[in-house]
Order: structure tokens, then sequence, then C-alpha cells
């Protein structure tokens, strides 16, 4: 295998990583997790256990990404979006990994800085997430979302032409 670790980075037993992907600053790949070729990690990401992402995926800086989000191929992720894995979430009554609620990010997506994806949701391929929406039920494919809550208000190509607004 063909890939870069930053020295400052964490990478835990029984992870896969592919060839030509760049792990940054200050990352953290959790064990069971499996990233695809060609993959990039902006500084201080963190991939917790058993999360696949595909190849060509551009992670940018300040991304956690938590068990129970699956990544396909092609996907961007902007600075500090967040995903989560539990609608209900009590520190002192952890429902654990069994009770995680799947996030499916599909090929070609792109989510905005700030953007938060509540779980549960799929996001369609080649959909684009604008920058602090709040993402609440499933977004289709090639779907222009803005706002908080998010709404589609348009559609995009996918090379992210806006090609209509509603």
């Amino acid at each position: 295998m063909s890939y870069y670790v930053h020295e400052s980075s964490y990478i835990d037993e029984n992870v896969k990583i592919g060839n030509n992907t760049k792990i940054w600053h200050f990352c953290h790949i959790q064990s069971g997790a499996e990233l695809g070729e060609g993959i990039t990690l902006g500084q201080n990401v963190n991939i917790s256990n058993n999360v696949k992402i595909g190849n060509n995926v551009k992670i940018q800086n300040n991304v956690s990404i938590y068990e129970g989000v699956i990544i396909k191929d092609g996907v961007f992720l902007g600075p500090s979006c967040v995903f989560t894995n539990d609608l209900t979430p009590r520190a002192q009554y952890p429902k654990g990994r069994d009770n995680y609620v799947q996030t499916v990010v599909e090929e070609g997506a792109s989510i905005g800085a700030n953007a938060t994806i509540v779980c549960g949701h799929r996001i369609g391929k080649y959909a684009m997430i604008a920058a602090g929406a709040v993402v609440t039920k499933d977004v289709p494919d090639y779907a222009l979302c803005m706002g908080v809550p998010a709404r589609v208000c348009g559609r995009v190509d996918e090379q992210g032409n806006i090609i209509e607004m509603s």
C-alpha cells in the first residue's frame, strides 16, 4: 500500500487505507475504519470505529465522522461539517453502537462548511448542501439544499453547477 500519514496523526489497529490517500496533521483513524483510494483528510479529522469511506473523497479540517455514517465515492465534506449518530443522546444512559442511526452520503455529494447532518438520512447522489444548513430529512439526488432546517431550493449537475433555482 502507498499512502501518506503525517507524524502527528494516529492510526489504530485493524484499519484499511487505500493507495494515494493522504492523512494530514492531528487526525485519528479508529479501529475497523476502511478508507478507500485517493482520499484527502485535512487537519484534525476523526474517523470513528467501523466507518466506511469510498474512493476520491475530500474531507476538510475539523470533521468527525461517527460510527454509522457511510461516505460513498467522490464526496466532498467542507470544513467543520457535523454528523450525528444518535437522535436522543444522553451521557448517563449511552445506548451503544447497536442503536446508532445510519446516515449515507451518496456518490459525488458535497456538504458545505459548518453544515449539520442529523442521523438517519440519505444525502442523494451529487446533492449539494449549503454551508451552515441543518439536514433533518432525506435529500434527493442532485438537490441543492439551504437553510435551517435545510430545504430543497434548486438542482445541480454532477460538476456542481446550479441548473435550477426554485
